[in-house]
C-alpha cells in the first residue's frame, strides 16, 4: 500500500507575500498569526505580506515567520481530512514537523523556535561564521574537502540535502579554504547568504541553555512515524526527542538519507507543506529516475484544493 509523507520548508523558502490567501479568509490562519506574534515580540504579519525582504529575512523574524506560515498551511490540509504516514522538516522546518505530528502544541512550537533564534542568534554573534554550498561532489569527496579545511579552521559537513548538493558550515576562512579544496576536486562552491554557521559548533553553546527550556516543555509521541534530521531515524520517546532536537542545532541535517528512508519505506507521495518549492525541486535530485513518486506543495488555499484532489 502506497504511503504519504508531509515534509515542511525551513529557512531559505521565504517571499514576501506568502501566506497572503490564508490571512485573508482563514480564520485559523489569522489566530495562529496574532499567537506568533505575541509569543516572538515581532509583527510577523505585516513582515510576510509587506516585507521589506531584509527585515523579513532576519534570523531572530524568518525562524518563527516560516514556522507559522508551515503550521498555518498544515491546518488547513489537516482539516481538509488529510493523514500522513510519515513527516519531517529540513532544519528549521522540523519543528513545523513537531506541530503536524502533534508532539508539540501551537504555542509550544512557536515558543521553542523564538528561543532557538534567539540563543542561535547569540552564538553567532559571539563566533560568526559562514555556509558554503558545494555542488557536482559526493559526500565522501566533500568530506575530504572540509579535512583540508580543518587546517585553517573549524568546519564541518552542515547538510545533506542530496547526493551531489552538500553544504559545509563554520569558521569563514576554513569554509572558504574547503570549498577551494572541492573546486581542485571538479565540484562547485557557491557561499550562501547567512548570518551565522548553522549545524556547526560555532553555535553549539546555545545546546545547554536550549535543552534547560525543553525540559520544561511537554513532547508527546508522533501521530505518525517522523523522521529526524540528526538521526535519519525514527523516535518515539518523547525525552529522547528531546535530546535530539537540543543535538539538531549543531549537528547535520541528514535530509538526503531521510528523503531515502520514507521512500524505502514505501512513501509514494511527498507533500511539501510551507511557502516555495524548495524540497520539492530537491526531489528531482534525490529520488531515482524511475521512482514513481508524486511530489506536490502547499502554499495557499488553491493548492491545498489541487493536492487533495
Amino acid at each position: 500500500m502506497s504511503k504519504t509523507a508531509v515534509i515542511f520548508p525551513g529557512q531559505g523558502s521565504q517571499f514576501v507575500g506568502m501566506g497572503k490567501g490564508f490571512l485573508e479568509t482563514n480564520d485559523r490562519a489569522q489566530e495562529l498569526m496574532a499567537l506568533a506574534e505575541e509569543i516572538s515580540g515581532m509583527p510577523l504579519g505585516k513582515l510576510c505580506l509587506e516585507g521589506p525582504m531584509e527585515d523579513l529575512t532576519r534570523t531572530m523574524h524568518l525562524q518563527p515567520a516560516m514556522t507559522v506560515l508551515n503550521m498555518i498551511t498544515w491546518d488547513a490540509l489537516s482539516e481538509a481530512g488529510l493523514q500522513p504516514d510519515f513527516y519531517a522538516g529540513h532544519s528549521l522546518g522540523e519543528y513545523s514537523a513537531l506541530y503536524a505530528s502533534g508532539v508539540l502544541s501551537a504555542e509550544d512550537t512557536l515558543r521553542l523556535v523564538t528561543e532557538r533564534r534567539r540563543l542561535m542568534e547569540r552564538e553567532a554573534t559571539k563566533n560568526p561564521g559562514a555556509m558554503t554550498a558545494i555542488l557536482k561532489l559526493p559526500l565522501a569527496e566533500v568530506e575530504k574537502a572540509v579535512t583540508a579545511g580543518r587546517a585553517v579552521g573549524e568546519v564541518t559537513v552542515a547538510n545533506y540535502n542530496t547526493d551531489m548538493q552538500i553544504v559545509i558550515s563554520g569558521e569563514k576562512d576554513a569554509v572558504d579554504a574547503a570549498g577551494q579544496a572541492a573546486a581542485e576536486m571538479k565540484g562547485r562552491a557557491i557561499a550562501l547568504p547567512v548570518s551565522g554557521a548553522w549545524h556547526s559548533s560555532l553555535v553549539a553553546g546555545a545546546i545547554p541553555d536550549f535543552t534547560e527550556v525543553m525540559a520544561a516543555t511537554t513532547f508527546n509521541s508522533p501521530n505518525g512515524t517522523m523522521l529526524f534530521n540528526v538521526t535519519a531515524e525514527q523516535e518515539t520517546d518523547p525525552a529522547k526527542i528531546k535530546d535530539i532536537m537540543a543535538r539538531q542545532i549543531a549537528s547535520m541535517v541528514r535530509w538526503y538519507e531521510i528523503v531515502m528512508a520514507m521512500h524505502g519505506q514505501g512513501v509514494t507521495t511527498f507533500i511539501e507543506v510551507g511557502p516555495k518549492k524548495v524540497l520539492t525541486g530537491m526531489m528531482k535530485k534525490l529520488l531515482p529516475k524511475d521512482h514513481g513518486c508524486n511530489c506536490v506543495q502547499v502554499e495557499d488555499p488553491e493548492s491545498v484544493v489541487a493536492c487533495l484532489s
